[in-house]
């Protein structure tokens, strides 16, 4: 989520979901399944609802291809590198609405997600605890944010 609480997509990113949204709203045109009892027929039928009635909500309230400032602070919009406890690797990515792809070959985290939540908010070179799914808990530094370029 961007500062005003609406979610922050790219450009290529915002259309990707409304070409999804459109393929999905004609394949869901055709109607519930037949009568026959096929479950799984009706769990892709609920399925596509969900996604049909998200991505509405998504491409309706989002932020579209914004560039935050390159103040150093992890918030959507933007690419942050990381590092996990002590590794000397580091992990780069972009943080944004996940289930749509940015415009280029970058993994996209949610500020929803666990790591997202850790990091939002965070400055260069801030410190901050994440619980993983799995139950294990990291800490995750913000080597550098920098605002996503689109080009």
């Amino acid at each position: 989520m961007t500062d005003n609480g609406r979610a922050w997509l790219s450009a290529q990113g915002y259309q990707q979901a409304l070409d999804e949204l459109d393929r999905l709203l004609l394949s869901h045109r055709s109607g519930p399944p037949g009568h026959d009892g096929d479950e799984d027929a009706w769990a892709r039928h609920g399925w596509r609802e969900r996604r049909i009635r998200h991505l509405q909500e998504l491409v309706l309230g989002a932020a579209v291809g914004g560039v935050p400032p390159d103040d150093g602070v992890a918030e959507p919009g933007m690419v942050l590198t990381v590092r996990l406890d002590d590794a000397t690797e580091t992990e780069t990515f972009l943080l944004a609405e996940s289930g749509v792809p940015a415009d280029r070959e970058i993994d996209v985290y949610s500020p929803a997600s666990p790591v997202g939540r850790a990091v939002l908010g965070a400055q260069e070179g801030d410190t901050r605890r994440c619980r993983l799914p799995d139950g294990h808990t990291v800490s995750i530094t913000l080597v550098a944010a920098k605002p996503y370029d689109q080009g």
